[in-house]
């Protein structure tokens, strides 16, 4: 089967009849292969009044491709279910697994799951095409509802020379990465491409050091196996969490740890300490902006002196969807909404772009260095964010909103998208790109 858009998979998914005995295997094995043929992240299945409602999240957005008959939506969840290992008849409660393409799975089904779901031993997973995913269920008021992530695609992004880092910033990437201790974090709001940044990092410093440099990792959950990576998982009900993961693989003789988010003081202090004690510490942080990380450490009870000392760079990214060939130049104030630019590129839509005039994605990116000295004062007097950010851009630092509007002027994204992706705040007409 070969799908080229979200209209086809609709066409496709009308196919099957709910009354058939294969039904949910057919409809999991078209979804899961549309899925990674279309480049999705995430297949949501939404149950509603009105039946299955199928959606794709494909360069950020999601997509409706198909409502679903509202009987045959329990036995379609019910078969992702069963491929990852979930048990099939507990519905009242949320349950988290992983299908492995060609890995069989069992299951723990009931008689009628038997009846509806034949052959449920992996035949899906395969139709995948080596993609690993990450099945995460919840019961709602009309059913459960059940959103799979698809970890494939960060694959083609390998090494730091595949993400598109703007060239002033892969140097200076590469310089902290070559550092022995301190912390690196990549900050974003989720979805941004903080975790395939982060396995980008990783992968360039075991192929760099030839095994010779310990590389250690705990993370929730681990999404790809790195080569050369030791990766732990937690399990908070062993009572490893990320803070208490990072202090144990302190004595595992670490010159690199990967921590894969820091979300609460805890982390953020063991994170800290083992930057300071000689690791060299990446971690993933939601924050929107460089400067708005290190505020929202000061706030967490970093010291400001820890932070100063330890803390070697912030890479702040957004994700923007590219402009398909299709996209017309406009010099309307309308459509350039407030950017400062001349004219901006408008989607049209084609066959190629799926009608949504969009092809791919494009990383848009900020490096805050709190070395240098400007910054470094202000965060050593716990300086709001708006200060750290004046003070890093007068020592060089180029703000996510300026390397925005060069894409704009540049013809690769157009201002509808970067305020959809950024918002209305923090530039406007009066603000120049320079």
């Amino acid at each position: 089967m070969v799908v080229s858009d979200v209209a086809e998979l609709r066409a496709i998914l009308a196919g099957p009849q709910p009354a058939a005995a294969d039904y949910a295997m057919r409809v999991v094995d078209c979804l899961l292969s549309a899925a990674q043929q279309l480049g999705a992240s995430d297949l949501h299945l939404q149950p509603a009044a009105g039946g299955l409602e199928v959606k794709l999240r494909i360069d950020g957005v999601l997509q409706q491709a198909a409502l679903l008959p509202r009987e045959a939506g329990p036995r379609v969840v019910g078969r992702l279910k069963v491929l990852a290992g979930l048990l099939t008849y507990c519905t009242d409660r949320p349950q988290e697994g992983r299908i492995r393409p060609g890995e069989p799975h069992s299951g723990s089904s009931d008689p009628a799951d038997s009846a509806n779901l034949p052959d449920s031993t992996g035949s899906s997973a395969l139709a995948a095409g080596g993609v690993e995913m990450r099945l995460s269920t919840f019961p709602t008021l009309h059913g459960e509802r059940a959103v799979l992530r698809l970890f494939g695609a960060a694959r083609q992004f390998a090494r730091l020379d595949d993400l598109g880092l703007h060239p002033s910033i892969r140097p200076v990437l590469d310089r902290l990465l070559g550092e022995t201790s301190g912390v690196v974090l990549v900050s974003g709001p989720a979805g941004s491409g903080k975790t395939t940044t982060l396995y980008a990092c990783l992968r360039e410093l075991a192929a760099r050091s030839r095994g010779e440099r310990s590389l250690l990792s705990i993370e929730d959950p681990v999404e790809m196996a790195v080569e050369g990576v030791a990766q732990t998982q937690v399990n908070p009900a062993a009572g490893l969490d990320l803070a208490a993961g990072v202090r144990a693989l302190m004595r595992h003789d670490p010159e690199v740890i990967l921590i894969g988010e820091i979300r609460d003081p805890p982390t953020a202090r063991a994170a800290m300490q083992a930057g300071l004690t000689g690791q060299l510490v990446l971690s993933a942080f939601h924050a929107g902006s460089a400067a708005e990380t290190v505020g929202r450490l000061l706030d967490m009870g970093i010291e400001p002196y820890i932070l100063r000392s330890g803390l070697l760079g912030v890479l702040s990214q957004r994700l923007l969807r590219r402009l398909c060939d299709c996209a017309r130049w406009s010099d309307d104030p309308d459509d350039r909404l407030g950017l400062p630019v001349a004219s901006t590129r408008v989607p049209a839509g084609c066959k190629q772009c799926g009608r949504t005039g969009y092809r791919g994605r494009v990383l848009l990116a900020e490096l805050l260095l709190p070395e240098s000295g400007p910054t470094g004062q202000a965060i050593l007097a716990r300086a709001e964010a708006d200060a750290i950010e004046r003070l890093a851009v007068e020592s060089g630092m180029v703000t996510r909103w300026q390397r925005a509007a060069e894409m704009v002027e540049a013809g690769v994204t157009g201002a509808a998208e970067v305020r959809r992706t950024m918002g209305f705040g923090g530039v406007g007409v009066e603000q120049s790109a320079g």
